[in-house]
């Protein structure tokens, strides 16, 4: 009579002690809503203590669309470090479990976990009992893995396994992952009760981990909402800068116009050398000057038109330097250019292409005016899924402060004192109506740009029903 009340009391005890550390693991996982530390806690609560329950934990998540389980951490009693009770002592019902950042990093930087992450098990080629976990949706339990078909297994070999015990992580009838428990040094059996245990256990880490999923789904929609709200706030912004702009630039260019030409007309009938000749060529050059800038913002402010045809892309870079000859000489800048192994055929607007180089290259002129080298390379990549042509522009002129690189493709953002800003807003403008993309970053002892544009094949234009010469309005 005393054994059996002695056996039912240390059944009762146990069941007791369960209970505590479940409800105790409960807490810890309501509290957790960060997905990497949720998994440190759970795998260190299967392997911490004094006499921890397993000796090693290995937690595999699945990937929906492959459907392979891929290791995500492991954790054995030598890392498992420990867990700090917060929110009261061990008997209050408010107490929960919590990890530092310094036992998770160990965790994380430990072999073991190295070994974990490493391995990918095909559910439908390896592990019959891993299989089985995922299919049936239940605990397995494998004492002798020599007589269970699991001596081919690839996830057995590569972590050494013998004996261990694998129970899913189950939320909303949705297979999340698996847990795999084993004990390689102690040789410990897993007990029934083990495995009733880690069946509970497994229950909630499977919610806990639904949820913290579920939590880092929506904050990163929040995220992308108040991106798309400050763009399109930021759009909206640009928008009104815009067209009063335009509008300005509009009521500005008649009188414009007019003194730059009544300047002129005195800058022909001063004498030659005077001082009031000199005044009359100031305001030449700076009604030039704002002209340009005029015209920058009215064609900013203007829908644009892509008059489409097939370039070639050597032909627009050489008529590009002829232009900037005269630039390049007042400057005393050396011209480097590897424009060889073409021909290389965009389909686009050449005006619209030339623009783009001529104002990346007028712009490298202007930040050496004492000289220096322009290097302009041309190269492809001819893959089947990127059959693009990539344009390196490369100057001498000291790069772009840091802070500035993300900015310099906004328009009305300039680092010039005199400038509106919109030139390289506008060569990304067009760059992105031809389905392109530019780069900038500093680079030895100045810029570089990299435009890439998509190349198209002669033959293309007529295989795949594309027609030139058509007008594009956007």
């Amino acid at each position: 009579m005393d054994a059996t009340i002695s056996r039912k009391l240390i059944t009762t005890t146990r069941q007791l002690n369960e209970l505590a550390l479940l409800y105790q693991f409960s807490n810890t996982m309501l509290s957790t809503i960060r997905l990497n530390k949720l998994t440190h806690l759970i795998l260190t609560a299967l392997t911490s203590g004094s006499s921890p329950m397993f000796g090693r934990a290995m937690l595999f998540l699945r990937n929906e669309k492959s459907g392979v389980l891929q290791g995500m951490l492991g954790v054995t009693t030598e890392t498992a470090g420990g867990l700090v009770v917060v929110g009261g002592g061990e008997e209050s019902l408010s107490s929960r479990w919590d990890i530092s950042a310094d036992v998770i990093s160990r965790q994380w930087g430990s072999d073991f976990c190295a070994l974990v992450r490493s391995t990918r098990i095909e559910i439908d080629e390896e592990c019959i009992v891993v299989r089985r976990v995922i299919m049936e949706n239940r605990l397995y339990y494998v004492d002798d893995v020599e007589c269970q078909e699991c001596t081919t297994c690839g996830f057995i070999k590569h972590l050494a396994v013998t004996a261990f015990a694998a129970v899913p992580l189950v939320a909303r009838d949705k297979t999340l992952g698996i847990i795999v428990v084993d004990n390689p040094v102690s040789g410990k059996i897993i007990s029934s009760d083990d495995q009733h245990f880690l069946a509970l256990f497994a229950n909630q880490a499977g919610m806990a981990i639904e949820n913290s999923m579920l939590y880092n789904r929506i904050e990163d929609a929040h995220t992308n909402l108040r991106d798309a709200h400050e763009r399109l706030d930021h759009g909206e912004r640009l928008a009104a800068i815009g067209e009063m702009a335009a509008n300005m630039a509009h009521e500005l260019k008649n009188p414009l116009i007019t003194i730059g030409g009544f300047a002129g007309r005195l800058l022909k009938a001063l004498p030659i050398e005077s001082r009031e000749q000199h005044y009359a060529d100031t305001i030449v050059k700076e009604v030039s000057r704002l002209e340009k800038m005029l015209a920058d913002i009215l064609a900013f402010s203007r829908k644009p038109t892509i008059c489409y045809s097939l370039c070639n892309l050597e032909d627009i870079l050489k008529n590009c330097f002829d232009s900037c000859e005269t630039a390049l000489e007042d400057h005393h800048i050396r011209l480097v250019s590897t424009v060889e192994g073409g021909p290389w055929h965009v389909l686009g607007d050449a005006h619209q292409l030339k623009q783009v180089f001529f104002n990346l290259m007028l712009n490298a002129c202007e930040v050496m005016p004492n000289g220096g080298s322009i290097e302009v390379s041309v190269s492809s990549n001819a893959l089947p899924d990127n059959n693009t042509v990539k344009v390196s522009i490369r100057d001498t002129g000291g790069g772009i402060p840091n802070t500035m690189l993300s900015k310099i493709f906004n328009p009305f953002f300039t680092t010039k004192r005199h400038g509106t800003g919109l030139g390289l807003a506008i060569v990304n403008r067009i760059l992105i109506n031809h389905s392109g993309s530019i780069e900038a970053i500093n680079a030895g002892t100045g810029a570089l740009f990299t435009v890439t544009l998509p190349l198209t094949e002669p033959h293309d234009l007529y295989s795949g029903g594309i027609s030139t010469g058509r007008t594009m309005h956007l």
